[in-house]
């Protein structure tokens, strides 16, 4: 079910001024040792946030920021310590910020309560308290006693039954902040009413991180790209030999239990198989399509690369078992740009191989580039694309490029997203 941007409550002028608001951002961004000094080395996701922010000065709030940054597993870990962001909010947008060494406690609850209106407050890493992992009521309840009113900005880890983005709404009244509400917009309009072609591309390592998103999505578009790790398991549902080649079947996530994703791949080329899109006006070809060559190495390290054609079945493919396939063909390249170029409508998530390494970035260049060179309506998902289109092309070339890569994802695959739900009006 997709939630309706209709029935989410957001902050208006009559809503918050005046007020203390607590607002969970996501400021989980590269930190960098520069001159002796932790410093932020990517500072979209801290953009992001900038909209609100400056809403919530505007109408005189005092305003207290949360955020994770890491995997510091409950534990305080000195250089995941949110400070830098403190210090690059203040230089970069001359924000009157303090920082709080603290998340909760007497020490931030006097802090909190010491704010003048316009004035920031940052907490220190939510995630240095296990008990925001574990969704704590306890914790939510001492983060909640800060504030008079929440506002969820933070898309990126709003598929997440944390205690900052689940419970804390609880307590105080909860909206949704302006980055969120873009990126429901741009994610729902690829659904709602996407110009036809519609194409998604979707590639990286792990299917199941992807496949409930491709199997809702099937319903809207009119093709199916695969490349990448995802491609393996299509590959061996189509009887191909994928030898040492990344490919997972089971999933490692116990509440997926029950899966195999090979014979997930099976099933998915089954329900397609009937549906077909013309290329060049006249060509039939599946909905779903991949790679029929693939660039292989003994690993991802290797100089020595060979072109394997998939294209004529289990006879034709190495008998080298000690092969990985580690970015599409140069005929798959080729085929997929040229379905680029037809699309009206593009959504994609998920690098082609490894692009980080020369010999095997060759796809991820090439698809990174045909999409910034159509006309279509664009939108990019996930870090790792992110990374490539940086390294590759232009980001403005992009109607829109989400950060969010897992609630995207999940928003994509029609699922309720805690964060969300959390900032529903009642009634």
């Amino acid at each position: 079910m997709i939630i309706k941007m209709k029935n989410i409550s957001t902050p208006t002028n009559q809503n918050i001024a005046n007020k203390a608001i607590l607002v969970r951002v996501d400021y989980n961004v590269p930190l960098k040792k520069v001159n002796g000094k932790m410093t932020v080395v990517e500072p979209e996701r801290i953009e992001d946030s900038i909209p609100t922010i400056k809403f919530l000065l505007k109408n005189n709030c005092r305003v207290i920021l949360m955020s994770h940054l890491g995997r510091p597993s409950g534990k305080v870990v000195k250089k995941l310590s949110l400070k830098p962001v403190a210090d690059y909010l203040k230089t970069e947008f001359n924000f009157p910020v303090l920082f709080s060494s603290k998340t909760v406690g007497a020490e931030v609850e006097k802090k909190a309560k010491a704010l003048e209106p316009g004035q920031i407050l940052l907490l220190e890493n939510l995630r240095f308290h296990a008990e925001e992992k574990k969704n704590d009521k306890e914790f939510a309840q001492q983060l909640a006693k800060l504030a008079d009113a929440y506002i969820n900005d933070a898309f990126s880890t709003s598929h997440r039954a944390h205690a900052s983005i689940s419970s804390v709404p609880k307590f105080l009244p909860a909206f949704a902040g302006f980055h969120i509400m873009q990126e429901i917009a741009h994610l729902a309009d690829l659904m709602k009413n996407p110009k036809h072609p519609f194409v998604m591309i979707i590639g990286g390592a792990k299917i199941s991180d992807k496949v409930e998103a491709v199997q809702n999505l099937c319903q809207y578009a009119d093709l199916v790209l695969v490349g990448g790790g995802v491609a393996n398991n299509f590959l061996k549902a189509g009887g191909l030999e994928t030898h040492k080649s990344y490919l997972e079947e089971k999933p490692g996530d116990k509440s997926r239990e029950g899966n195999n994703y090979v014979k997930v791949a099976s099933n998915l080329i089954e329900e397609n198989k009937t549906e077909r899109i013309l290329k060049d006006g006249y060509i039939p070809l599946p909905k779903l399509l991949f790679p029929t060559d693939v660039i292989a190495a003994e690993n991802k390290d290797s100089k020595k690369t060979e072109v394997v054609d998939l294209s004529r079945g289990m006879k034709d493919t190495p008998d080298d078992k000690d092969l990985m396939y580690l970015d599409i063909g140069p005929k798959t390249i080729k085929l997929y740009k040229e379905l680029i170029l037809q699309a009206e409508t593009i959504f994609w998530n998920g690098p082609m191989g490894v692009f980080e390494k020369e010999q095997f970035s060759q796809g991820t260049k090439e698809i990174a580039r045909a999409i910034a060179k159509s006309a279509a309506y664009t939108v990019i998902g996930g870090g790792d694309t992110i990374a490539a289109i940086k390294k590759f092309t232009k980001e403005d070339r992009f109607d829109y490029v989400s950060s969010a890569g897992g609630a995207s994802l999940a928003f994509l695959a029609g699922k309720k997203l805690p964060g969300l739900e959390a900032v529903k009006k009642s009634g």
